[in-house]
């Protein structure tokens, strides 16, 4: 599943390249997102080739091949903007149990164990200070909790500041997975994990914060990303 970003970029390459026959450059791409530095069209490229949706053709300047499109591709790209989010409702079968019915048997109620940082490290996490019932969908197997996001460092993965992420306790994680991740035993911070040689970079999905870089010891890994909750008010 693509993040809005990558969905749009993905997008505005198909579409410039069906017009043109040639890929829009950096800044192109940077202007028609909206975004501050080349460096976010950098990353956001990376995660469509590792998705398996572009391919960078070799000795070439701006040789980009759409590979293939996701399900969605043939609606409208979606506008700029946190307001391109859009739920998706499920309507009930005829004869189907009652909602309330579908709730006690399909969710599991988590405990909110406080804020998580996008953006610079703050507080440790918390002790629970609330409950929230979560998709048994989203889950699967494994103890799991949730945090209210605060902080704009995700925002390029789709995260917000006032989302609920709900997360997999676990003390291991794959590089390029969304984690919680505990900085120097008293910070945690919400960020994309990538293992360089000994070292462990704490990647933000937004330009505007730098790649933070330490040692194997200063970094603990207590859960990665498995869903998303976001409320409207």
């Amino acid at each position: 599943m693509l993040t809005r970003k990558q969905h749009e970029l993905l997008m505005f390459i198909h579409e410039r390249i069906k017009e043109s026959g040639v890929s829009p450059s950096f800044d192109e791409m940077k202007d028609a997102l909206d975004l501050a530095s080349k460096s976010g069209i950098h990353r956001l490229i990376t995660a469509l080739e590792e998705r398996g949706f572009l391919r960078r053709l070799p000795h070439r300047a701006r040789a980009l091949e759409v590979v293939k499109l996701p399900e969605q591709a043939t609606a409208a790209a979606p506008p700029k903007g946190r307001g391109a989010f859009r739920p998706t409702l499920v309507e009930p079968s005829p004869g189907a149990a009652p909602p309330a019915a579908i709730a006690a048997n399909d969710v599991r109620e988590l405990p909110i164990l406080g804020r998580i940082a996008a953006g610079t490290p703050i507080e440790a996490i918390q002790h629970e200070r609330d409950r929230m019932y979560v998709p048994e969908t989203i889950l699967g197997a494994g103890e799991h909790f949730v945090l209210e996001v605060q902080g704009d460092s995700m925002i390029q993965a789709g995260i917000f500041d006032g989302d609920f992420v709900v997360i997999r306790r676990t003390n291991a994680a794959n590089s390029g997975e969304i984690v919680v991740a505990l900085v120097m035993g008293e910070e945690a911070t919400l960020k994309r994990l990538r293992k360089k040689g000994a070292s462990i970079a704490l990647e933000a999905a937004n330009p505007a914060y730098e790649t933070r870089i330490f040692g194997p010891d200063q970094v603990q890994v207590q859960g990665k990303l498995v869903g998303l909750i976001r409320r409207y008010h």
